[in-house]
């Protein structure tokens, strides 16, 4: 399967797409490159709730894998979003080319970090991974599928197994220009934790909230006036995670002053005063003169 990201992640095929390595490679030759920013938390998020869920092609016998490839340093919390992916038994190999901040592919990366951080200098140098990184993945595979069938013990990812791990109906309300309150409905077994993501649709850095599993409801503050928000609510748990439940809401514009009226007019002043808009703490009153043929 594979995903790429910028502000917003994109699926470009699942991983039951295609079932044959011509097929796979084809598919390669006609993808589009996305440009843009880097929100790699995010697009980890992504992946965790669209490309390793069961409808998606996850089967819950097979190793989890994720290989990221990025070209610079994230703009969100890489590192949460992926302890969330390893603490459900998920392994991530991380490739940097160019400006990726080494530093950063260590934290997101599995351990051994020797076998699953790469970093090259530019794209065509990616060629000379492949061997080596195709070696050691079909390794890692055996290894953890040796262990599970030998009884030792390896986490087990239902990744998004069902209603009962995934919280309904989200509700919104006491929006404002810079807040607003979000509600939900627990899932019939209480999570471990709520991993709450917000940003701005037509892009911004996401950020995130982290709630105990108890807790079913947030007030997000310092948000943008006039500014239409996505919210995702997603439960973690030990050994599973639920259903992403999502919202969208746009905060209030601004109030603005009223009535405006101009008095005590003289040959070079005059006195303005308005009804004030709630909440301003300053004003900024630009005055210039009306331009020839319109009313002075």
């Amino acid at each position: 399967g594979l995903s790429q990201y910028s502000s917003d992640p994109r699926t470009e095929w699942d991983l039951s797409a295609y079932s044959t390595r011509e097929q796979v490679l084809e598919a390669v030759r006609n993808l589009r490159y996305k440009g843009g920013n880097t929100f790699t938390g995010l697009a980890l998020t992504h992946v965790l709730e669209q490309n390793l869920k069961p409808d998606a092609g996850a089967r819950l016998e097979a190793e989890k894998l994720v290989i990221l490839l990025t070209d610079g340093k994230s703009q969100d919390d890489a590192n949460l979003a992926a302890q969330t992916l390893k603490n459900l038994g998920i392994e991530i190999f991380a490739i940097g080319v160019k400006n990726a901040d080494e530093a950063e592919l260590r934290q997101v990366a599995s351990e051994p970090l020797e076998l699953t951080v790469y970093n090259v200098l530019d794209f065509p140098l990616l060629s000379s991974l492949v061997g080596k990184l195709t070696r050691v993945l079909c390794t890692r595979i055996k290894e953890r599928s040796h262990k599970e069938t030998t009884g030792s013990t390896v986490k087990d990812t239902p990744v998004n197994t069902g209603p009962q791990l995934s919280p309904t109906d989200l509700k919104i309300s006491a929006v404002t220009s810079k807040s607003m309150h979000l509600a939900w409905s627990p899932p019939l077994r209480p999570p471990k934790k709520y991993r709450v993501v917000y940003y701005p649709s037509k892009g911004g850095t996401p950020k995130e909230v982290v709630l105990e599993g108890a807790v079913s409801s947030l007030q997000l503050s310092n948000l943008t006036s006039h500014t239409e928000y996505l919210v995702s609510v997603i439960p973690v748990y030990d050994s599973a995670a639920g259903d992403a439940l999502r919202g969208v809401t746009s905060t209030l514009p601004l109030s603005s002053p009223r009535s405006l009226r101009v008095s005590e007019l003289s040959h070079n002043s005059l006195r303005l005063s308005w009804k004030a808009a709630q909440g301003a703490t300053h004003y900024l009153v630009l005055c210039s003169a009306a331009p020839d043929g319109a009313e002075d």
